[in-house]
């Protein structure tokens, strides 16, 4: 069969979160996906459940991790921690931008100390709000008196002006993030569901060609995929619906 190219640039953009609590299980999901995923998200349960050097073997493998770490501390805890992450060779980690510009700063600045020769620096991106959020948790629960949207796009500024390659946010977002940071400016958008699809505590959603039309640069996918009866299968179907 002939190479895709098409194929393989849709394929890229998504990434598959690997949200099991063992290497183990994760490398059973990988086997179930049947070699089409080439991005995958390495969480807070995988990693707290057997550490970074288990899941070295995703590497190996030829998959680009995304680490989904969420930092959020002083700046110097942040930058020695980027540093670190840095080290272990990932493609792309995430802290939160409510850390403020001097902690993402310090992150940024961190990372490029320690890069060795021919090593691409993996991209840091910024949370804004969790698309679990909604604008009654955050002015009720959380105390910020603006809606979500409107949050998303000043942390989003505050991300860029830190020198961050991006933010995660929901794909309802992504459209005014281009528009106050640059087309160039990554959208990494979770809160992916299929059509008819169970929503779970997700509030801020939209189906994949959706996210992709809006504008978004990379898709989060979990539970539509890996709790699918087949995951290859499914993958397949979404990967037709954005070529």
């Amino acid at each position: 069969m002939p190479f895709d190219m098409e194929k393989r640039g849709i394929e890229e953009r998504l990434i598959v979160a690997l949200d099991v609590k063992n290497s183990d299980e994760a490398l059973e999901l990988i086997a179930k996906l049947e070699g089409q995923a080439s991005y995958v998200k390495v969480g807070m349960e995988l990693l707290y459940g057997t550490g970074y050097a288990r899941n070295e073997k995703l590497k190996s493998m030829g998959l680009h991790i995304f680490l989904d770490v969420k930092m959020h501390d002083i700046p110097t805890t942040v930058g020695k921690a980027s540093a670190q992450l840095t080290r272990l060779g990932v493609d792309m980690f995430n802290l939160h931008i409510a850390g403020g510009i001097h902690m993402m700063e310090e992150a940024r600045n961190q990372m490029g100390k320690v890069l060795i020769s021919g090593q691409q620096r993996p991209r840091l991106i910024g949370v804004t709000q969790l698309t679990s959020t909604d604008d009654r948790m955050l002015q009720e629960e959380i105390g910020i008196a603006t809606t979500v949207a409107d949050t998303v796009i000043r942390y989003a500024r505050l991300a860029k002006q830190a020198g961050l390659d991006g933010v995660v946010s929901s794909p309802m977002e992504v459209q005014g993030i281009k528009q106050a940071c640059g087309k160039d400016f990554l959208t990494v958008t979770p809160g992916i569901r299929l059509a008819g699809g169970d929503v779970h505590d997700q509030k801020r959603i939209t189906t994949p060609k959706q996210a992709i039309e809006i504008g978004s640069d990379y898709l989060v996918i979990g539970r539509a995929v890996t709790q699918a009866d087949n995951p290859a299968e499914v993958f397949a179907s979404i990967v037709g619906s954005l070529l």
